[in-house]
């Protein structure tokens, strides 16, 4: 649609990003500290790799990706099943649509966008997460139909979160039993 505009994040769009990401995914998934960790670990020299898509100044969707070697690597993930060195990896840490704009390419035109961004730091591929019980497992099937791949699939990943975070899981209600997909999406 013509009149989205698409730009990357920036400090003054903190309140939008939190909103838009706590009503996709639960209430606590993003705060203020983590925002300004995710701004900053989205950002290498002058690239940055966070994307917003407005439409006028009503959020329609966000992506968050973190440049190589500002994400952790942590007991949910393979590197060893990794085709790509973690060095030439971005991480996908967050991509979320309002439920009024789904279905307009704004989740794919945010991830093109943090994916040509990414190409400029010499990013071959990207990794992420994925929702596994994202309502009708929409997560999986947008990232898969984008060419993601499944690494292996992690129990529980986001439970520390739910019970020492205070993220408030939609799906479980409350404490969070949700699996993630790993999966890496290689650049082309």
């Amino acid at each position: 649609m013509s009149d989205i505009i698409y730009r990357q994040i920036t400090a003054a769009d903190m309140a939008a990003v939190i909103d838009l990401a706590n009503e996709v995914h639960g209430d606590n998934y993003l705060n203020e500290d983590s925002f300004q960790q995710y701004l900053a670990g989205g950002t290498a020299g002058n690239v940055q790799l966070n994307w917003i898509a407005l439409r006028g100044e009503i959020p329609l969707g966000i992506r968050i990706t973190l440049a190589p070697g500002q994400w952790p690597i942590d007991d949910f993930c393979t590197p060893d099943a990794w085709p790509i060195p973690a060095d030439k990896l971005c991480y996908f840490k967050c991509a979320a649509v309002s439920e009024k704009a789904r279905g307009l390419g704004i989740g794919k035109e945010l991830l093109y966008r943090s994916i040509a961004s990414a190409k400029e730091l010499g990013c071959q591929g990207g990794l992420a997460h994925i929702w596994m019980q994202s309502p009708k497992n929409s997560a999986y099937e947008y990232f898969t139909r984008c060419g993601g791949e499944m690494i292996k699939q992690h129990e529980k990943r986001w439970y520390k979160a739910s019970v020492e975070d205070g993220y408030y899981c939609p799906v479980c209600d409350g404490t969070c039993y949700c699996d993630a997909g790993e999966m890496l999406l290689k650049f082309d």
